[in-house]
């Protein structure tokens, strides 16, 4: 993993307190994010991206931080977007598991 390309899930929490203006996309499939999800997350499934990238260009320039399960599936969308010209793209390390671990136990772990 890039470590360029990634950020930790209490960087992740720290910013959303903050409200600093970043999008938080999960790239789980839907049933993933219907079984456990991050309220702020913006869900925009791996396996649509290609054909759904058009409905990112509004944060073209703003910070985005995608999340999947693991940290497998966002590393992977994370550098792909930032070939697309992306500004600033990072994947959470350790994905919504990590979160639910980490920062809300309420979310279930899968």
């Amino acid at each position: 993993m890039n470590e360029d390309l990634e950020v930790s899930c209490e960087s992740v929490r720290d910013r959303l307190t903050t409200g600093e203006d970043l999008l938080l996309l999960d790239c789980r499939e839907a049933d993933e994010h219907a079984t456990a999800s991050v309220a702020a997350a913006v869900l925009l499934p791996m396996s649509e991206l290609a054909a759904r990238v058009s409905e990112l260009e509004p944060h073209r320039q703003r910070p985005i931080v995608v999340m999947c399960h693991h940290g497998m599936r966002s590393a992977q969308v994370a550098a792909w977007l930032a070939g697309q010209g992306f500004a600033s793209v990072k994947s959470m390390a350790g994905g919504i598991d990590a979160w639910a671990e980490q920062i809300d136990a309420t979310v279930p772990r899968y």
